[in-house]
């Protein structure tokens, strides 16, 4: 179940991390455009391009963080609680083995 949350959070950056690539694309192909109000917007979008891969290279550090966090823990209960970890892990495999096997 963590792993769909970081899984989702992993694709949130990605997929952030492409319309911000787009959006400098975008700002690239006009700048040959003359004017005060494109001048004007494109200072603007430079800008709140700039804060967002602040806000994205934030949140892959935060991603990552619990990321390992998450391995670390997982890693020391299963060296803590070994056949508890063999335990649960077999229940679950024989529950998707049932879900899996039923037909409708």
């Amino acid at each position: 179940m963590l792993n769909c949350g970081l899984e989702s959070q992993e694709k949130l950056v990605s997929n952030i991390k492409g319309v911000i690539s787009d959006a400098e694309e975008v700002l690239s192909a006009t700048a040959g455009q003359a004017g005060d109000k494109i001048a004007d917007l494109r200072t603007r979008a430079q800008i709140r391009l700039s804060d967002a891969k602040e806000r994205l290279a934030d949140a892959e550090s935060v991603l990552r963080d619990k990321t390992r966090a998450a391995a670390q823990a997982t890693d020391d209960y299963v060296h803590e609680s070994p056949w508890t970890a063999i335990g649960i892990a077999a229940g679950v495999g024989v529950l998707v083995g049932l879900l899996a096997g039923r037909r409708y």
